[in-house]
């Protein structure tokens, strides 16, 4: 751990924060701290921060109830900015959006990186705008039990992907039954960071069993 006095604040005693959600490492935002919000959300284990604008201190939250709750701050090399892993308790943006950091500047057409974000993201422009001729509008308008109908035809296709041993077709038939998830969760509000969280709770779990079997 470093000493607090090793920080290089600006000229008006601020340090640069890029917070982080510490389930899906997406960048949240980008905030100023002063020694004193710094403090304090190290006290409080979560964010606090300095407004420029109103020029006084806001604890993340305290308006909205989304609390960004902290797990670990760390400062680059020159020790003048700082990043923030929180586990957050909404959408970390004023707007209402998961990120404040939605809109491209510039976008390579060579490198389009998928991501289960994007899909999700995707799918559930599809459930706002239902544009017409696209399977998954028809998914969502034909509702639940369709859905949930689909998944158990794609369960079974992954079943005997898997037990035919063919690794091709198996993948093929879990990026369908993948999909097919994540339009129940678009459909329910689920968002992908509470499966993910889960997913987190049940590897510590498992890494304390382990750790209790080898004692």
């Amino acid at each position: 751990m470093i000493d607090l006095d090793s920080l290089k604040f600006d000229e008006k005693e601020l340090i640069p924060a890029v917070v982080t959600d510490f389930f899906t490492k997406k960048v949240l935002t980008v905030a100023y701290m002063n020694r004193e919000s710094l403090e304090i959300s190290i006290a409080e284990g979560k964010t606090c921060f300095y407004s420029r604008s109103r020029r006084c201190l806001w604890r993340k939250g305290e308006t909205s109830g989304n609390f960004q709750h902290i797990v670990s701050i760390k400062a680059d090399c020159d020790r003048d900015a700082l990043t923030v892993e929180v586990v957050k308790d909404g959408p970390a943006c004023h707007l209402g959006t998961d990120s404040c950091f939605n809109d491209y500047v510039f976008r390579s057409g060579e490198l389009n990186e998928f991501s289960l974000d994007g899909l999700y993201a995707l799918l559930k422009g599809r459930f706002t705008e239902k544009p017409q001729g696209s399977y998954t509008t028809y998914l969502f308008e034909q509702g639940i039990d369709k859905i949930l109908k689909k998944i158990g035809e794609e369960s079974t296709e992954v079943i005997v992907a898997g037990k035919g041993g063919d690794k091709a077709e198996t993948v093929f038939e879990i990026a369908d039954l993948t999909y097919h998830i994540l339009v129940l969760m678009v459909y329910m509000g689920i968002p992908l960071e509470d499966v993910i969280a889960e997913l987190s709770k049940r590897h510590i779990i498992d890494h304390k069993v382990k750790q209790q079997k080898m004692q």
